[in-house]
């Protein structure tokens, strides 16, 4: 026999459960090129830099 739900969940308790992966910090590396914090495996938006390598051409500030 499988468990199956005695009933259905309301949009709120559904809400409140799939909220909790939000309220974690997103981790953030540190860009080896002008050390500034970014996404990981992402292009560093300061410089421009990805893997050793220029991927977006940045102003220069």
């Amino acid at each position: 026999m499988a468990a199956v739900p005695k009933s259905r969940k309301s949009h709120r308790e559904v809400r409140l459960r799939r909220t909790q992966w939000r309220a974690q910090m997103m981790p953030a590396a540190v860009c080896p090129q002008c050390h500034e914090f970014r996404l990981p495996h992402r292009v560093c938006p300061s410089c421009g830099y990805y893997n050793g390598m220029v991927v977006v051409q940045t102003e220069k500030k």
